[in-house]
């Protein structure tokens, strides 16, 4: 046997040798296997939490920052922000304590031009009905607004039908008062000590309406 053939029977086996150790190793795929299968964890076990829905819209603070979302009120609000995406309650809210200002000041100087402007008919009348018997009688109130001391949203209400709704709030005012005769006495009020004012107004617009402005409906104490 020549040294060639004898190289090449020791390479055979060589090669014999090597495929058995793979073949030991890897194993056989006959083309059915399943996949192959993830190797266990050795490490602490971690549990997926379950998938959660996603909640549409939420809590609107907006109103729920004045009042209770759920109650008749918060859903008074939630219907005229359908009406009128725009409008805002805390922007309201903030209208409103000017509002209550330039409408306390403007009675108490007598200035029916500027009451017109913020009242309805029929709280207007009553309004004008004092300031008329004041300057009948020759008095005249000297006074100066301090500040609103609270203010709070009590009530709403929307009607579906004519999109007006409603908001009653409650006003704590502080201001200095006194109402002088012709000859500048002093007849009710001191105009040296402040005096706290209590009021409750409602007011109402037409939700969606191009007037923006809202009117003083309703008073209380």
């Amino acid at each position: 046997m020549t040294s060639a053939a004898i190289q090449l029977i020791v390479l055979a086996g060589i090669a014999l040798f090597l495929v058995l150790r793979l073949k030991n190793v890897l194993g056989t795929r006959d083309g059915f296997e399943g996949k192959p299968q993830a190797p266990a964890s050795t490490g602490p076990t971690v549990k997926r939490r379950p998938e959660l829905d996603v909640i549409q819209g939420g809590v609107d603070h907006d109103i729920a920052d004045h009042v209770d979302a759920a109650s008749p009120a918060g859903q008074a609000l939630a219907a005229m922000k359908r009406a009128e995406p725009s409008f805002s309650v805390t922007e309201f809210m903030g209208g409103a304590r000017g509002a209550y200002e330039m409408i306390l000041m403007a009675f108490e100087n007598g200035d029916l031009e500027t009451l017109k402007q913020f009242l309805s008919d029929d709280v207007y009348e009553s309004f004008a009905s004092v300031v008329e018997s004041r300057k009948a009688d020759g008095l005249h109130v000297e006074a100066h607004f301090i500040g609103v001391r609270e203010l709070r949203l009590t009530d709403a209400s929307f009607n579906e039908a004519s999109k007006e709704g409603e908001i009653t709030l409650r006003f704590s005012g502080e201001l200095v008062s006194a109402v002088k005769n012709t000859a500048g006495e002093v007849v009710e009020g001191d105009p040296d000590v402040s005096k706290r004012q209590k009021d409750v107004w409602t007011f109402a617009r037409t939700m969606g309406a191009s007037d923006p402005n809202w009117q003083l409906v309703a008073t209380g104490g």
